[in-house]
């Protein structure tokens, strides 16, 4: 007899249905897996079988053989177990068939039965909503399929449970949605003494998702106030709290069954390397700039990454995903995230100070920011210098502006956004505005026309240069709530940009 149950295979961010079929034949005695199964998977039988003596449930003494089709499809990960064991069960007509082939199947077999918890919950219910089956995944995991509200999920909390369920002897409820996480505890912007520009530019890279760059000596608060940068973000729309969720759950990251609708924050260390950072490894998995879609992407010590890695950003910014392959895989990933980098102006961090500045200033300034490629450093729409604060700036009293005050400036900046682009869904901020559409948005007066063409000239500033800054002038004007660019504010989006000098 032949028996099929379903589960998936994951490729990127997407969940493929997957047969699971089980031939059990006369033959020499054993239990093969076959259709491409990783290490883990292969593992599976022995997993299935130790669980089936714990359950007193002896395999017979013929051959048993599990497919999973399609054949050509690479099969990796542990959740194949749960699945795998179904089949068996029912090819042995300890299960129902038709029971059986109704389910999406996923979870991870201990030694004695129980299931344990396993990454891509949420897609693996998607795929089982457009495939009309209902999703059987280990209790861990039922919060977070069960989000997807069109699939009815049942979260067992081990074999024997998902058999009692199949058979009718003990129906499971239907897994219940976790409760979604507004915002998370980001630190207050108030905390950063002075600053002032530098907290102008931040506001105005939060509105209008402009990727930033700060400049400066140690100690200047440049990290914190990226660090500060998510909690004046406006929280994620519902489809874009689907879109970071499905990531971080096949990447096995989404905690307690909960989808936030905080902008997500990652900060990779310098030290990360190109899987870590742009998604690969053996698996083809996301890397940080897919974890932090629709969030903040902070590189400390910029410099300090490999060129190759910083180059590697250089698609993803312009096109908002990225494209991971390997010998035996090819998948894409998203990876629109707002891009905020800091660096020293060298590699001591004194070049301004000529007291304790090294021998080799300001060669050394040249050379340490010379790591950083001019494309690269293209694609930033905001880059400025970051001063020291000055004790008297320390010693103030009271606090700035909360990160409460500038997300309400931001917010109302971005819903200006958002009307201005619905009838354009890609587009969702001015960042992403080019071509007609920017023409559109960013009309220049003659005054602004004449200002912009002198400061391209002396500047050099190239093409995309040259867009950038009128993006950034439409998010400062949005800022101020103005329908047209002025000259202020086209004065403002220079001074942030032309005026740093990387040498």
């Amino acid at each position: 007899m032949v028996a099929i149950a379903y589960t998936v295979a994951f490729e990127g961010v997407e969940a493929r249905l997957v047969e699971v079929q089980c031939s059990v034949a006369p033959g020499m005695p054993g239990f093969g897996i076959v259709g491409l199964p990783d290490k883990a998977v292969s593992e599976a039988r022995e997993r299935v079988r130790a669980a089936f003596a714990h359950l007193s449930i002896a395999l017979p003494s013929r051959r048993i053989t599990v497919n999973l089709s399609p054949a050509d499809l690479p099969k990796e990960g542990s959740h194949f177990d749960l699945p795998i064991a179904l089949a068996v069960l029912a090819a042995l007509e300890i299960l129902p068939a038709e029971a059986v082939g109704q389910v999406v199947a996923l979870g991870e077999l201990a030694l004695d039965g129980r299931l344990a918890p396993i990454a891509g919950a949420l897609p693996a219910a998607m795929a089982a909503a457009e495939d009309d089956r209902a999703l059987l995944v280990p209790r861990a995991c039922g919060p977070e399929a069960a989000w997807v509200g069109s699939v009815p999920v049942f979260a067992p909390r081990s074999l024997r449970e998902a058999i009692d369920h199949l058979t009718d002897r003990a129906p499971l409820a239907r897994a219940i949605a976790g409760e979604a996480e507004i915002s998370s505890d980001y630190e207050d912007l108030a905390d950063v003494k002075g600053q002032e520009l530098a907290r102008r530019a931040i506001e105005i890279s939060a509105s209008g998702c402009h990727h930033l760059l700060m400049v400066g000596p140690p100690g200047a608060t440049k990290t914190m106030l990226a660090k500060r940068l998510p909690g004046i973000l406006p929280p994620l729309t519902p489809q874009e709290a689907l879109e970071t969720s499905v990531i971080r759950s096949v990447a096995g990251l989404l905690k307690s069954g909960g989808i936030s609708r905080a902008a997500p924050f990652c900060q990779p260390h310098h030290t990360a390397s190109m899987p870590a950072i742009v998604g690969g490894g053996r698996n083809a998995g996301p890397g940080q700039i897919s974890l932090a879609h629709n969030g903040v992407l902070f590189l400390d010590e910029l410099p300090e990454f490999e060129r190759r890695v910083i180059d590697a950003l250089r698609e993803p910014i312009e096109t908002g995903e990225v494209h991971v392959s390997r010998a035996n895989a090819h998948v894409c990933y998203p990876a629109r995230f707002l891009l905020v980098a800091a660096a020293n102006p060298c590699r001591c961090g004194n070049l301004a100070d000529a007291a304790q500045a090294c021998a080799r200033a300001p060669i050394c300034g040249a050379d340490y920011m010379g790591r950083i490629s001019g494309p690269m450093l293209d694609r930033f729409d905001l880059r400025m210098e970051v001063p020291q604060i000055t004790l008297e700036e320390m010693q103030m009293p009271g606090r700035g502006e909360s990160s409460s005050t500038v997300a309400e400036r931001v917010a109302a900046a971005r819903a200006i956004q958002t009307r201005r682009f619905q009838d354009h869904p890609k587009v969702r901020v001015n960042a992403d505005a080019s071509g007609r559409l920017l023409e559109e948005i960013a009309p220049l007066d003659s005054e602004c026309r004449e200002l912009l063409g002198r400061a391209a000239s002396h500047f050099g500033l190239t093409p995309r240069g040259y867009h950038r800054i009128l993006r950034v002038a439409r998010t400062i004007a949005d800022l101020d709530g103005a329908a047209d660019i002025r000259r202020p504010h086209l004065s403002e989006a220079l001074s942030i940009r032309v005026t740093f000098k990387p040498d």
